[in-house]
């Protein structure tokens, strides 16, 4: 039986993401298209203050929460009376960011250096007692390709990440709060890359959900040469992979064509 995983709507409210930098990046803009997003199917809505695509810089604290924080508290508003209200994730590496947007209203902490950015964040993460999502990258986006390497991909992006969620019990965070994420295309080659991907149910035996983020991403124009914004076929493909092989959220630019995707595979898969 094929089971559906989540689809979570990324919202860059930044002015130089790779892909949709700059577009997003008003109060305004930034609540209308998560609105859009869950119109159109989203289950979670990914809200990123700060750019880590590589060479990107770090920003201040301050900044990264203007950002963010009022989109949140907006949505919220905006979708107060709704059903069922959306979840609400924070992509950020810093604890103080992510401390402001759970306060604000979100649900979960995401976080692309695994909590390893700031060494406060084991325990700000184990006082917020939220969702996490503990994300593997060689290196800081200012920094992470150049040169990265490894003798056994998958191998040791798992083994780095059971280390991680070994810390995070360590410092009492629950286990049941953890998803994990490969980082697909953070600090990792081309063939790094698809070996994750070959190798992606053997993550399922650490035990805890996880998260494929392949969208519209440099492999896939590695392999057909595309730029940033005609990557929907390859990230379908990386999309319907990473659910046919375990994972449990698919974190997308694209959320409608993904969402259908998802639809008729499962119909497909299941008969019914």
């Amino acid at each position: 039986m094929f089971k559906r995983p989540k689809v979570m709507g990324i919202l860059n409210v930044t002015p130089d993401s790779f892909s949709d930098g700059g577009r997003f990046d008003s109060l305004e803009a930034a609540t209308a298209q998560a609105l859009e997003l869950i119109e159109l199917g989203a289950d979670i809505i990914d809200i990123g203050g700060e750019s880590t695509r590589p060479g990107a810089v770090t920003i201040d604290i301050k900044e990264e929460v203007r950002r963010t924080v009022p989109v949140i508290i907006e949505l919220r508003n905006a979708t107060r009376h709704f059903d069922e209200e959306p979840v609400i994730s924070i992509d950020t590496r810093k604890p103080e960011v992510a401390e402001a947007a759970i306060l604000a209203g979100a649900d979960i902490w995401n976080d692309v250096s695994g909590l390893t950015y700031d060494k406060k964040s084991e325990a700000v993460a184990a006082d917020l007692a939220c969702q996490l999502i503990l994300m593997h990258a060689q290196g800081t986006p200012e920094n992470m390709q150049d040169n990265p390497h490894y003798e056994f991909p998958a191998f040791e992006v798992k083994d780095w990440l059971s280390k991680r969620i070994d810390a995070c019990d360590f410092a009492g965070i629950e286990r049941s709060n953890i998803t994990i994420d490969p980082g697909i295309g953070f600090g990792k080659r081309h063939e790094d890359n698809l070996a994750i991907f070959n190798q992606l149910a053997s993550f399922k035996e650490l035990g805890c959900p996880l998260l494929m983020g392949a969208s519209r991403k440099s492999f896939i124009g590695k392999i057909d040469g595309s730029s940033a914004d005609d990557r929907i076929g390859g990230s379908l493909a990386a999309a319907l992979w990473s659910a046919l092989n375990g994972a449990d959220i698919l974190r997308v630019h694209d959320v409608s064509e993904t969402v259908q995707a998802l639809k008729v595979w499962e119909a497909m898969a299941n008969g019914a």
